[in-house]
């Protein structure tokens, strides 16, 4: 700051300013114009680049949503089959959690501070009192529309910027729990990924198409967590006054937020190589008629049959049952037709309960 203020006279002097040589940098000290100036920085690479990229992966979110929210599914809890889905469904969840970030950081107000060497306006009080200070430093910051911060040491107590990139940082979470679930649904063969031309997917194994897009985005996510993670720790700790361990950590803000930008685009790259295999799907979904044991001992609580979960569980319990096995169990069974018919209509493909419904009111939210 010191050789800036030097560079700044330089320039002025022998010019028709050289008489405002003394107030250049006038009563502050560096961090009145380094938190301003990273505050600035922050702000507009927030409005510029962080929230464009974002809203972009979340609109290719939700239209992947919307294409397949009636694209049944098997779900897994614990890893085990459970009840059906749907595709767009699984990927709407994830759009909802990344809009609630998406907005926070949106209407975020990042701080800064003009209040001298130790935060007490010492300098310029000295030497100008007739001034109102906190009005004036108020209003100095608030001109860059950032949010002042009058009680800091000598430098801007730095929780107002980790919140910042604690959102940033649960956004990226999310997305790595993301990932790794569509890694999981290419690899059960859920997803199926497009062939593109003159791609390399092993260089020993020529059939391979890997899902290098997640991997990658996976990848960048940790590392710029890992730094959100460190900031977190290391930014919210100064010693007294002020120590300048913060300095080299605060220079590595553009590494964190660029592996964030990357791996959006990795996320964004690789969404646009997948579709669901339906084929795939159908094929396991009537292959495992046990997963609508939930909705049919459900049907037959609601007609007050005390023993309708222990009945099913006996049935279906680690076993795997065939269309044919359900249906013989729904002859069998002693209930009057109507409820029959509510069990017979029963079916993997068609039990995904409001799904497509869930993301069409997500969407329109949008």
């Amino acid at each position: 700051v010191k050789a800036i203020e030097y560079f700044i006279q330089s320039k002025l002097q022998d010019t028709s300013l050289q008489d405002l040589l003394p107030w250049i940098h006038f009563g502050l000290t560096s961090e009145d114009t380094n938190s301003i100036g990273q505050a600035i920085a922050l702000k507009e690479s927030r409005d510029e680049v962080i929230l464009p990229n974002l809203q972009s992966l979340i609109s290719n979110l939700s239209d992947f949503a919307l294409r397949y929210k009636s694209i049944p599914m098997l779900a897994r809890t614990h890893g085990q089959y459970a009840v059906p889905t749907t595709v767009g469904k699984e990927f709407a969840v994830y759009t909802a959690r990344l809009k609630k970030t998406h907005d926070d950081i949106a209407f975020y107000r990042f701080e800064a501070k003009l209040t001298g060497a130790v935060g007490n306006f010492n300098a310029l009080q000295a030497a100008a009192p007739q001034v109102d200070w906190l009005s004036f430093s108020e209003d100095f910051v608030s001109s860059f529309d950032l949010e002042p911060n009058l009680l800091t040491t000598q430098i801007l107590p730095y929780d107002n910027w980790v919140r910042y990139f604690d959102l940033v940082r649960l956004t990226n979470s999310i997305l790595i729990d993301f990932a790794q679930d569509i890694w999981r649904y290419i690899s059960d063969g859920y997803l199926k990924q497009a062939v593109v031309a003159g791609e390399v997917g092993s260089s020993t194994m020529p059939q391979k198409v890997n899902p290098i897009d997640f991997e990658n985005a996976e990848g960048n996510l940790g590392v710029a967590n890992s730094l959100f993670t460190h900031y977190a720790q290391k930014l919210t700790v100064s010693r007294l006054q002020r120590d300048l361990s913060d300095s080299t950590v605060r220079r590595t803000f553009g590494t964190a937020l660029g592996h964030s930008l990357l791996a959006w685009s990795n996320f964004q790259r690789g969404m646009k190589r997948i579709a669901p295999d339906e084929e795939k799907l159908t094929a396991e979904l009537n292959a495992h008629w046990e997963v609508v044991s939930e909705g049919a001992q459900t049907i037959l609580r609601a007609t007050g049959k005390p023993d309708a979960y222990e009945s099913l569980k006996e049935q279906t319990r680690g076993r795997v049952l065939t269309e044919a096995d359900y249906r013989s169990w729904v002859e069998s069974i002693d209930v009057d037709d109507n409820v029959r018919v509510q069990l017979a209509a029963l079916s993997p493909q068609s039990y995904i309960g409001l799904a497509a419904e869930l993301v069409d009111r997500l969407i329109a939210r949008k």
